[in-house]
């Protein structure tokens, strides 16, 4: 069960037919894609995720097991996509506090309401809004401490040149 595209698609209150019909599928392919019981091609990966405002590449990541792969699930890295609603679309290597599944769909303030995901979020906002990169040291209260994180952020842009969110790669420096 892909719980994420799921989720993705309730947080944006659309059905199943709905998506479908925006992605040009039937209802019965969209429905198995969403299930897990078929993957889809890049290219209608491309179209879900364009309906959806969120990577194509979160339908191929979790099956990836080469050295970079490796490498970046071994790292205090966090790379995610968030929609123009701020709203989690997309999540790679996040802190052992927050599950991926229930994540997306859903802003940092409804998952954590502090100083740090409050200025995560005004990051995210200018970025957004002003279709520039920043980068900034945000500090975050997590069960196991504070952890500060050096956060880079870009505008993320469909395929017709818009921008439809922000994507950001978050290292912990927190033992520098």
């Amino acid at each position: 069960m892909r719980e994420w595209l799921r989720e993705i698609r309730k947080a944006k209150k659309l059905t199943q037919e709905e998506i479908a019909k925006q992605a040009f599928l039937s209802r019965t392919f969209y429905v198995q894609i969403e299930k897990g019981t078929r993957n889809p091609s890049f290219d209608i990966a491309r179209t879900i995720a364009n309906v959806l405002g969120f990577s194509p590449s979160a339908f191929f990541t979790e099956e990836i097991s080469d050295p970079f792969i490796t490498a970046m699930r071994n790292s205090e890295m966090v790379i995610a996509h968030v929609d123009k609603d701020l709203r989690y679309t997309w999540i790679f290597n996040p802190h052992p506090d927050f599950d991926k599944n229930i994540v997306l769909g859903k802003t940092d303030i409804e998952l954590s309401e502090n100083e740090g995901t409050k200025a995560l979020m005004l990051l995210k906002r200018i970025v957004i809004e002003k279709g520039m990169k920043l980068k900034e040291k945000i500090t975050f209260p997590l069960s196991d401490g504070d952890h500060s994180y050096f956060v880079f952020a870009e505008p993320l842009y469909d395929n017709k040149g818009q921008i439809s969110g922000c994507v950001t790669a978050s290292m912990d420096i927190s033992e520098l």
